[in-house]
């Protein structure tokens, strides 16, 4: 499960900030995961409630935003939704498409007491 991995390593990065911020505690984490990134939200949320106990992040509420993914079509430039690799262009049915979102694995918010 590389969701833990994942987990110690925005750990690393809460912490890391809580020290800048001179702050001993943090209550809230809000992730954006893309739904293309190979991130099982639901599996990443359980491992970051293990990862943060006994840290600052500890009681955290932590909000996971799913990213939708996108894609353009390298034929006919139609954009479109992406929700699985290796599908072809809704427009024309090309397979030369480029993913254009929804890869994404940031954390877009901290909040510290």
């Amino acid at each position: 499960m590389h969701e833990m991995s994942i987990a110690e390593s925005i750990l690393d990065i809460v912490e890391d900030e809580a020290r800048k911020a001179d702050s001993a505690q943090v209550t809230r984490i809000v992730l954006e995961i893309g739904q293309l990134s190979c991130v099982e939200t639901e599996a990443l949320s359980f491992c970051m409630d293990a990862v943060c106990r006994g840290t600052v992040a500890e009681g955290a509420d932590v909000q996971i935003i799913s990213i939708p993914g996108l894609a353009r079509c390298g034929e006919c430039q139609t954009e479109f939704e992406y929700t699985q690799r290796f599908t072809p262009c809704p427009g024309c049915g090309s397979y030369l498409v480029t993913v254009t979102g929804g890869e994404e694995m940031r954390i877009k918010e901290l909040e510290v007491a």
